[in-house]
């Protein structure tokens, strides 16, 4: 599945050991998976709070670090290792100065002192920097043994729950108000010892609460204990005002928080769940249901082609006693030339070679994903595993880019071996270098660290470009691809073509087929990716990418067919381009998602969402491209090796 062309078996001892390598490199980081063994608490033991990071509902708004507003800190700040998928997504762990304790409530607890009494007291400009972040809606993620918080909403007679807590909110008609307190709830289940306990629900119910209502010992600097009173007529919520703080007045606040402890019947095994719930599971199942009935609608179309007119061609052209043969047209006229090495072969076997290491990188992550091994639970694990797949795959990608760069009479396969290393990682490279010049000049938690990008150089450069060139190696010894017929020296003009045949018209017609198997599917995946959510639904996932396959496949051949039978033999480019013609759609369809579902106000996060595009979308060409060639490549092989060829 993963992979287009079926190895020689001199092939199979280099993949072999190339797997057995790979199994052995993810396996050196795989003892040890955060989220998969459940931690058991006693009662005390200290439960810790983490932070993550800070995001907008206003997708696709840059994420933040939890500690770029002034929050309470930590005596120390400690910085939790990242692995590389959770530095690519912004996250940023560090502790809090939150304390929790297993199965011991808190009333209500200051998380630190100010200068006066209980509140801290923050200048114009902080303040100013909290309302933005609530304008834009802001919210703070949080991590309590691996899970993550989630806010409890209700609305229509329907609970869900939305991944972190909101900085504040904003009322038209009184003004903002920051959330100062939170009521840390964790949901446990008791182990059948009746001693331990495992936390299953991580909710977090956040308030504004003005400085007026708290009530301290201020005679104690170590009696961290607050009361609340109830809310009267002058004083409830805590508004913020940066236009009323003139003549250097500093805003007062306090910040406390509660904790409760909840007995739970949810079993540890079943504590995502809560995250992992699908809103409209109606809208997957016809996705695949439309899915299906195209590629089954194409899949007739190509099987009638198949069955009634190429075997009526091939019987007509293997009949020679007809004297009809001599003014024969169609697509053994071609013959001569259909295998004739098409101009800049270097670039095809380049694109070829790239196509078929992410066709396996894709195809084996969406397995490992489906398997339950790339869990929601390991944040950063499938970005993690692509990169690495990517990596390895390099040699695949080599090997099959060399047949076909020796099958095209290509003869410096070291420079081919480099250029196929190179290409696309010099492109994602670049683009996400300028990219994260932005994120940088805005001091968010997105931008790329410096030595995250010299690991991803080191991995780019240490490994795959080595493992590139070892499959060029062995792909280049080996023998070119045997073509059932002989090559003309002299090639044969190629007659005047219908307007539906030109490139372009061919690639749009062409594109909407694979495009309409997985635009649905597509939805759901640019909404985990800009809206913040999890995507785990790769039992989907892993039939659309197989109905994009053939999907590719076939529209590829039906195309191929039609330009032969038309005397054209220049199909190599045509069936790459051809094929990936339903990445212009995918573009046009993030333009769509971009004007209708997002909510972008800002220069930078329209350059970033673009960007990322961009990079998607050439991407998804090449992919589908790759597809399309073989497949035709196979197909063309298979149809002139049926006829007789004087």
């Amino acid at each position: 599945m993963a992979c287009t062309l079926t190895p020689k078996p001199q092939a199979k001892t280099l993949l072999l050991a190339v797997a057995v390598f790979m199994t052995l490199a993810l396996s050196a980081t795989a003892f040890y998976v955060p989220g998969v063994a459940p931690q058991d608490f006693k009662d005390g033991d200290p439960v810790a709070v983490k932070s993550v990071k800070m995001t907008s509902a206003k997708r696709p708004k840059l994420p933040y670090p939890y500690y770029y507003l002034p929050f309470c800190r930590p005596q120390k700040l400690k910085n939790t290792r990242e692995n590389l998928g959770e530095v690519l997504r912004g996250d940023r762990i560090t502790n809090t100065p939150y304390e929790l304790f297993m199965n011991q409530n808190v009333s209500c607890r200051l998380l630190c002192r100010g200068e006066k009494y209980i509140e801290k007291s923050y200048t114009v400009d902080q303040v100013k920097r909290f309302e933005r972040f609530i304008r834009e809606e802001y919210r703070v993620h949080w991590i309590m043994d691996n899970l993550p918080a989630a806010t409890r909403v209700e609305y229509d007679d329907t609970v869900k729950y939305i991944r972190g807590y909101p900085v504040g909110f904003v009322d038209s008609s009184i003004g903002i108000h920051i959330f100062n307190h939170v009521t840390i709830v964790g949901k446990i289940h008791t182990n059948a010892d009746g001693i331990t306990h495992r936390i299953v629900g991580f909710e977090v119910r956040a308030r504004s609460v003005d400085v007026a209502r708290y009530e301290g010992n201020p005679s104690d600097l170590n009696d961290m204990s607050c009361k609340v009173k109830p809310v009267n007529d002058d004083k409830g919520g805590l508004i913020l005002n940066s236009k009323s703080m003139t003549d250097g007045r500093r805003k007062p606040i306090v910040w406390s928080y509660s904790v409760q402890w909840e007995p739970s019947d949810i079993a540890w095994a079943s504590r995502w769940d809560t995250y992992l719930s699908v809103d409209d599971p109606e809208i997957h199942w016809f996705s695949i249901i439309n899915s299906l009935v195209t590629v089954l609608f194409l899949s007739g179309i190509l099987a009638f082609i198949m069955l009634r007119t190429l075997r009526r061609d091939i019987a007509k052209y293997n009949d020679e006693d007809k004297e009809e043969v001599l003014e024969q047209t169609g697509w053994k006229l071609v013959h001569g030339d259909v295998f004739r090495p098409p101009k800049h072969g270097f670039w095809l076997a380049v694109f070829y070679g790239t196509g078929v290491e992410l066709l396996c990188m894709t195809g084996m992550s969406i397995v490992l994903a489906m398997l339950g091994m790339l869990s929601p639970a390991s944040r950063g694990s499938l970005i993690t595993a692509a990169i690495l797949l990517f990596v390895f795959f390099g040699v695949i990608g080599g090997y099959y880019g060399a047949r076909l760069y020796k099958t095209l009479k290509g003869q410096d396969w070291k420079r081919a071996a480099l250029t196929t290393a190179t290409f696309l990682p010099s492109v994602v490279f670049g683009v996400c270098f300028v990219l994260n010049f932005f994120i940088w000049g805005q001091q968010s938690s997105g931008a790329v660290p410096f030595t995250t990008m010299i690991a991803l150089v080191l991995l780019w450069f240490g490994i795959s470009l080595p493992l590139v060139f070892i499959g060029y190696f062995f792909g280049f010894r080996k023998r070119p691809y045997e073509h059932p017929v002989t090559t003309n020296q002299i090639p044969r003009q190629v007659p005047e073509q219908v307007w539906y045949m030109h490139p372009v018209i061919s690639m749009l017609l062409a594109g909407i087929l694979p495009f309409g198997a997985v635009f649905i599917e597509l939805f759901f995946i640019l909404n985990a990716l800009w809206d913040n959510q999890y995507y785990y639904l790769f039992g989907f996932l892993f039939l659309v990418f197989v109905i994009l396959i053939m999907s590719c496949a076939e529209i590829a051949i039906v195309m191929t067919y039609l330009q032969l039978c038309a005397e054209d033999y220049h199909w190599w480019w045509r069936s790459f381009i051809v094929s990936g013609g339903s990445a212009i759609y995918v573009f046009c369809y993030s333009i769509f998602y971009f004007q209708t579902k997002l909510e972008v106000d800002d220069v930078i996060s329209t350059i970033l969402y673009f960007g990322y595009t961009s990079i998607m979308v050439f991407t998804f060409w090449l992919l589908t491209g790759t597809i399309g060639f073989a497949s035709t490549y196979l197909f063309t092989k298979r149809i002139y090796s049926s006829i007789k060829i004087d």
